[in-house]
Parts: structure tokens; C-alpha cells; sequence
């Protein structure tokens, strides 16, 4: 089968991409909700909400985890037109290995780390024991964040994980939980289970959060 992405037209792919996102970035308007001011640390999210980075206030210091396949480079290119900067990585061994030890010098010179927890290919919000041993390796806090929006603009398409974005004006809240903190002898399996749970508590608490910020707040003033 031929792939309608390849070397050839990658170029113009990655512009017509980040151009439709560029103009929907000045159509999105996203407000962070006790996002704690700590850094460096791991962002921690679900796969699902993997473009609520776009509302970090400190992105210009924050590195995501992308594949090395040709789809990745196209999301990394434009992830480094939006100011952020990018790991590639790989699920094979060799490849993981690589970025996490990219991952763990990046961290320790104190840049954050953002890591779809359930990713990149799920089962749905089991969270994987990456982030908590890089944790564990740098002493860094995982902070979990969720996004919400009820505005119809905010939609989910039928993916695996459910993906989330908006699609023309949006106005959308970013939720931070309080760090975690991982010691070198906490149990992987448990730890995973309490980030798991921060999570769902922000995204249960979100749609209340959103009415309260809404009620308070004129959304043409959200930055």
C-alpha cells in the first residue's frame, strides 16, 4: 500500500498542519487552573488529552516524547514550531532505552517532561510505569493535568483513547493535581494506581471547575 505521507511530500504536510493548527491556536483560549509552580517536573496526562501542553505556561522548557516514525517527525516539526521542545523515541527496546536516558539528562538539567501515561497505544488510562521511574531516577514530582470544555466546539473523535480538541472557538480549562512526589523503594504498580487516581479525580471535578470559572470569569479575558 502506498503511504500518503512520505519523504517526498513531508515538507508540505508538515506546514499544511501547522498552519490549520496555528490558526486554530489564536481561536482556542485556555485557562490554567492551580498549576503548581514547580520545575522541573513530569507532566503526567492521558493520551486522550495530549494537546492540553498548547495552555502550559512554560512550554518554551517543556520536552515531549515522539515517536521516530515519519508520522512523528511531522508532530515533532510542528511541536517545535510551537515553541516546545521534542525527544524521539521508540517502543523497541533500543529506541527506549535512548530517549529515556535523553529524557533523565533533561530532567536533571531542569527541564519538564510531558508523558501521555496510557500511550502511545493504550489499553485506555492504565497508566504505564514510565513516568514513575523517571521519577524515581531524578527525584522530579509527577504532576497530573487534565483539560475539560463543555463548549460543543470541544470534541472527541472515535479513537482508541478518545481523543479531545477543539475545532473552531474554545474556550477550555487546564487542571493541575497536587505533585507527586516517588521515592526509590515505592512500588511501581501502586504508584502507577495513585496517578491513575489523581487523574480521574481532576477530570470528575473538571466539569464543576469549568461552570465555577465560567459563572467568575469573562471568557473573552482568558489568556
Amino acid at each position: 500500500m502506498v503511504r500518503l505521507i512520505n519523504d517526498k511530500n513531508i515538507g508540505w504536510v508538515t506546514n499544511i498542519l501547522y498552519g490549520i493548527l496555528n490558526i486554530q491556536k489564536h481561536l482556542t483560549h485556555i485557562k490554567n487552573i492551580n498549576q503548581p509552580q514547580i520545575e522541573p517536573c513530569i507532566y503526567a496526562m492521558w493520551h486522550a488529552n495530549q494537546f492540553c501542553v498548547h495552555g502550559f505556561n512554560n512550554k518554551q522548557n517543556v520536552n515531549i516524547l515522539i515517536s521516530n516514525s515519519i508520522d512523528g517527525h511531522i508532530v515533532a516539526e510542528v511541536a517545535n514550531k510551537w515553541g516546545f521542545q521534542t525527544v524521539r523515541g521508540s517502543s523497541k527496546r533500543k529506541g527506549a532505552v535512548s530517549s529515556t536516558l535523553q529524557i533523565i539528562d533533561k530532567l536533571n538539567a531542569g527541564q519538564s517532561v510531558a508523558i501521555m501515561v496510557d500511550g502511545p497505544q493504550g489499553p485506555l488510562h492504565k497508566v504505564k510505569a514510565g513516568a514513575i521511574r523517571l521519577a524515581k531516577d531524578t527525584g522530579v514530582p509527577i504532576i497530573p493535568v487534565t483539560w475539560y470544555s463543555d463548549n460543543p466546539t470541544f470534541v472527541k473523535f472515535p479513537s482508541w483513547d478518545k481523543m479531545s480538541t477543539p475545532m473552531g472557538p474554545c474556550f477550555i480549562i487546564n487542571i493541575y493535581g497536587e505533585p507527586i512526589y516517588v521515592n526509590k523503594d515505592d512500588d511501581d504498580e501502586e504508584t502507577c494506581q495513585k496517578v491513575r487516581q489523581a487523574i480521574e479525580d481532576l477530570d470528575n471535578i473538571a466539569p464543576e471547575v469549568f461552570k465555577k470559572e465560567k459563572k467568575q470569569t469573562r471568557l473573552w479575558d482568558w489568556k
